[in-house]
């Protein structure tokens, strides 16, 4: 029996996969930080579930090419290696976290994918132009764009967030949607899907992150125009909610003491793993959401109700 092991509390339940026959997923996690954004994952105890091995996938992206920003770790990470999965050819776009983006491209490149990284800033409008340039020049062509790069500030006050920090978040949040989205849009082909990813916090209104849940309000905000908008083109747009969800950005964002009870509010009481979201990105960037436009997926264990 092969299981996912730890030396703390876990919720099993049964899993839908044929290898693993008892699935174990946390509940708590130890207490832990980390002093930089996103965050590393390789540092991370346990580390995040991005992928179950057994578990074959239907080739729905076969050949199409998809660029994945923030594709290093976390949600980004899991989507990649379902995309890949899937058939998908990869340009993985990540900040500096070099050891993940390489781990995540030997994991793939073992499945048999094809994938590249780049590495920069996307607060920059050259980068997003390089990004888009270097993704034509490797593949020829673009037919699927994930925004999902971020970064959270938990702060107790609205007046204990700075000017500078409002500037970053909202920069590398929400900027570098539409400096990238702007940039790949004129290569963009009919049945093209763009996949934003926002956050359960600008539904609820996560009160220590006031700034983060704005930026992240306002990418639906985006996604819909954006998708009435192309939707005369057929090329589709659509978001992700998540909930709360174990990825370098938790650790990297909260005290340590937050760490150990982190996902337990939701119906389910546990966060969710990066495996259990990828799919609804495969959903929506594969013709099976061929009907789907404008719309915001929530993932989120039953934590809201939207």
């Amino acid at each position: 029996m092969k299981k996912l092991k730890c030396n703390y509390p876990f919720h099993a339940r049964k899993a839908i996969d044929k290898e693993l026959k008892c699935e174990e997923i946390p509940i708590y996690f130890p207490a832990q930080h980390q002093n930089r954004q996103p965050g590393m994952e390789y540092l991370m105890k346990p580390l995040p579930i991005y992928d179950i091995p057994s578990i074959c996938e239907n080739k729905r992206l076969h050949n199409k090419v998809a660029i994945i920003t923030g594709g290093d770790s976390g949600i980004g990470r899991a989507v990649a290696v379902a995309f890949a999965k899937e058939g998908a050819k990869l340009m993985l776009v990540y900040y500096d976290e070099h050891k993940d983006a390489f781990d995540t491209k030997e994991y793939i490149e073992n499945l048999g994918g094809c994938v590249e990284l780049l590495s920069g800033d996307l607060k920059d409008p050259s980068f997003a132009k390089f990004v888009v340039d270097s993704t034509l020049e490797r593949y020829g062509k673009i037919d699927i764009l994930v925004n999902n790069a971020g970064v959270q500030y938990p702060q107790k006050s609205l007046l204990d967030i700075t000017e500078e920090q409002f500037d970053f978040t909202l920069k590398t949040n929400l900027y570098s949607i539409f400096y990238l989205t702007k940039e790949a849009l004129p290569y963009l082909k009919e049945g093209s899907s763009i996949i934003n990813t926002s956050s359960i916090t600008t539904y609820y209104g996560e009160p220590e992150l006031i700034d983060y849940a704005a930026s992240k309000g306002a990418i639906v905000g985006f996604t819909k125009a954006l998708a009435t908008n192309l939707a005369r083109k057929n090329i589709r747009v659509n978001a992700v909610a998540p909930g709360t969800f174990w990825t370098p950005l938790q650790p990297s964002s909260w005290s340590s003491d937050k760490i150990p009870t982190f996902g337990s509010k939701s119906d389910l009481k546990r966060a969710g793993e990066p495996y259990e979201i990828a799919s609804t990105y495969v959903y929506l960037a594969s013709p099976d959401s061929s009907y789907t436009t404008g719309q915001v997926i929530h993932v989120n264990g039953g934590e809201y109700k939207a």
